[in-house]
């Protein structure tokens, strides 16, 4: 039951997220003084609607979706007499720009929001590489894994016997400057013998030799064993913070839920062949694409676990994503209409200073086979992803 509540719970937030959406670019529209005729959440018949002032609200039954219906959003929106003087393409183009940015800026909010709240309870993770413990010892290589094991009969850690202390930041390891908690262990789990590693005490650098010592871990699902470097410290998974100190630490994550979103979208092709092979059955890939069932899913699994700061990362990733994919300059993305403007305000810019006319709105039409091209290709993308969740998803370790 926990399972079925938090796949709707988190389909939930999907949906509250696509009316935030929406209703950023209809507020902005209307502080601009644009008539927006109908702000609708779904799509296909109509489950019910009422009209307040000039806009009708409604609630379609396909919850996949929503639209925000502006007069005069292209130059071939027909607009009435009335509407005309209101018309989205009469507005200057940093209010246009504005109002297609809002939807991704609500989705911006949300994810910062959900941040924030993690923040303050405790449950937003640590990416500075700060030591929260030392080992007294490092198991051998043929030992289980395990984070800070108790000591047996052996050599200290080397990270001890080389003198760090808890509360020293990782700066440097083998030369290569670190800024993130990934990025030391990526270093030091490559690493082995004698290594320079550069931590941060008392505001100063210190440097310390340490050995890299290595530690077999055996994988509880797939029973494949890998040999890694360690050298005997664990670093805090989440963040102590209050309400003021949480504010900083926020804005510093979503940096990198920024960065990591990007990252994703650029690596995006060469993640395709992974839905693949899950349609066809092998193991679940983590670092492949999801649909939001996928998401759900996920969701639901942490609700089931009790891992609910897990839920509401995830759900904040997912509108980070959103919110980066959807300014993407490609129709019939908002990030494709922002492009039009901006080309519209740069051609008439130029034609202005050779003494020429401005032109006409751009005719969407000529566009009309890429945009079609791009929705083929998200659409299949879509369908992939969405198959490969229902028949293998990817699920969460009990």
């Amino acid at each position: 039951m926990s399972f079925v509540l938090g796949v709707v719970l988190f389909a939930v937030g999907i949906g509250l997220s696509i009316a935030l959406h929406e209703a950023g670019h209809m507020w902005s529209a209307k502080a601009f003084g644009m008539k927006v005729r109908r702000y609708y959440i779904g799509f296909g018949p109509k489950v019910f609607s009422f009209q307040r002032g000039e806009t009708e609200y409604g609630l379609k039954w396909i919850p996949a979706g929503g639209f925000c219906d502006i007069a005069g959003m292209t130059g071939l929106d027909p607009v009435t007499t009335e509407e005309a003087p209101r018309a989205f393409f009469r507005r200057k183009t940093w209010q246009r720009v504005v109002v297609l940015s809002a939807g991704s800026a609500m989705h911006f909010l949300i994810g910062i929001v959900l941040l924030y709240v993690l923040a303050v309870a405790g449950s937003l993770p640590n990416s500075t590489p700060v030591v929260a413990q030392v080992a007294d010892c490092v198991p051998p290589a043929t030992a289980p894994t395990g984070a800070l094991p108790a000591c047996q009969a052996g050599e200290p850690a080397p990270a001890k016997a080389a003198g760090v202390r808890a509360g020293d930041v990782i700066t440097s390891v083998g030369g290569t400057p670190v800024g993130t908690t990934n990025e030391a262990q990526t270093i030091i789990q490559a690493k082995r013998g004698p290594v320079d590693i550069v931590v941060e005490r008392d505001g100063r650098p210190v440097t310390l030799t340490i050995d890299v010592v290595p530690m077999t871990a055996v994988d509880p699902t797939t029973k494949v064993s890998t040999t890694t470097g360690r050298i005997g410290v664990s670093f805090p998974f989440y963040q102590t913070l209050n309400p003021v100190t949480a504010v900083p630490a926020t804005f510093d994550f979503t940096g990198q839920m920024f960065a990591a979103t990007w990252q994703g979208l650029l690596m995006f092709p060469e993640k395709v062949p992974a839905v693949l092979k899950a349609i066809g059955g092998a193991p679940p890939d983590l670092n492949r694409p999801v649909s939001v069932v996928g998401a759900s899913i996920i969701g639901g699994d942490a609700a089931e676990q009790g891992q609910w700061s897990f839920f509401l990362l995830l759900l904040a990733a997912l509108n980070f994503f959103v919110g980066v994919f959807n300014l993407v300059p490609l129709l019939p993305l908002d990030g494709g209409h922002i492009a039009v403007n901006l080309y519209e305000r740069v051609r008439d810019a130029v034609r202005q200073r050779l003494g020429k006319a401005k032109m006409p709105p751009v005719d969407y039409t000529r566009l009309l086979p890429v945009t079609y091209a791009f929705i083929l290709v998200l659409g299949a993308i879509s369908l992939l992803t969405i198959t490969a969740d229902i028949i293998n998803p990817i699920r969460l370790p009990q």
